[in-house]
């Protein structure tokens, strides 16, 4: 039988229900942390995640991502990452990282804030693309066509789209941009539609590659 992923402890409110359940729809591989626990473990992981590192759910929620380190992981790249935990801020930092069957591979992990109303961070999106292959796009190119796609955004959408790579959520934002919370929900389902991405957190990992 088939194992599904692990569900978040209930209840939750409406906002992190869709946070959880927009990861199972993303293409790329995402966990969802908790900086609250101990350790900030992994609470949810979409099946991409469990095919790019080889991992079952059952052995990723738990654990603080730093499972995926090995012999050759740089340090000064993970203090990079534990460095933007802590501030809270978003980072893109590309460094080597392993498999469960120990091989090794060229990593660009995103990892972004999910803010609470007082400011502080609820939840981590963690994001990882495997650039080793030589099909990949090279990092500057990656980050032009991310440059490239927000470009052609409305200045409302890049607006809302920069408040979300901030950490923001949609009251957050429609205070912040003194606009209604509908709208900026309009708006942010007009801006995954016209970047051809089906989750937030796709929107998301692209406003950091694009250095918004």
């Amino acid at each position: 039988m088939e194992e599904k992923p692990p569900v978040p402890p209930a209840p939750l409110p409406a906002s992190e229900r869709e946070l959880f359940a927009s990861i199972a729809l993303s293409p790329i591989a995402t966990v969802i942390t908790n900086p609250r626990l101990h350790d900030n473990p992994v609470v949810a992981a979409n099946d991409a995640f469990c095919a790019l590192t080889g991992y079952r759910h059952s052995e990723i929620i738990g654990r603080n991502c730093r499972f995926l380190a090995g012999p050759t992981t740089e340090p000064h790249l993970t203090e990079r990452i534990r460095a933007a935990i802590r501030s809270p801020a978003a980072t893109l930092t590309e460094l080597v990282n392993y498999r469960k069957d120990g091989t090794r591979f060229r990593n660009t992990v995103l990892i972004a804030p999910i803010l609470d109303g007082d400011g502080s961070p609820a939840w981590f999106l963690g994001s990882q693309v495997d650039v080793s292959t030589a099909e990949d796009a090279p990092d500057v190119l990656r980050r032009q066509r991310a440059r490239d796609a927000v470009e052609a955004l409305s200045p409302r959408q890049r607006q809302v789209l920069t408040e979300m790579a901030h950490g923001y959520r949609n009251k957050q934002i429609a205070w912040r941009l003194s606009i209604s919370e509908r709208t900026v929900k309009m708006h942010r389902g007009l801006m995954l539609e016209k970047l051809g991405l089906p989750t937030s957190a796709d929107a998301i990992r692209l406003a950091i590659e694009a250095g918004l």
